[in-house]
């Protein structure tokens, strides 16, 4: 089973910046940031193909950008301009496919992002 290790998370000022990393244990396929602030659902931030194919949600676009290295199975998200919206835990997720040829989701374990004064 692929597993998946974020960090980089923590408290920030409004206007700062943070960068987080997630690390996959194996080859995966397209991968994904999600957020999920308190008394809220789990929404998706932003999402990258394994061919660097970009998708984000409205509010963070010309603010954050995702990436990755596929030679280290790990994808990063560049947050700049942070507001105190953008607090929440940022979970990472990623696609995999099995020896059988389906593919199944993972998650990592969630890293807290606070943006506070």
């Amino acid at each position: 089973q692929v597993q998946l290790v974020e960090s980089g998370g923590g408290l920030v000022q409004p206007g700062g910046s943070l960068r987080l990393s997630c690390a996959a244990s194996g080859r995966v396929n397209a991968m994904g940031w999600y957020r999920q602030a308190p008394g809220k659902q789990r929404d998706l931030v932003a999402r990258i193909t394994r061919g660097g194919i970009t998708t984000y949600v409205d509010s963070v676009k010309d603010r954050f950008t995702i990436s990755r290295d596929n030679a280290k199975n790990t994808v990063y998200l560049q947050m700049s301009s942070l507001k105190p919206d953008d607090t929440a835990v940022y979970y990472c997720n990623a696609g995999v496919t099995n020896n059988l040829g389906f593919e199944y989701t993972v998650w990592g374990q969630g890293t807290q992002v606070t943006v506070s004064s």
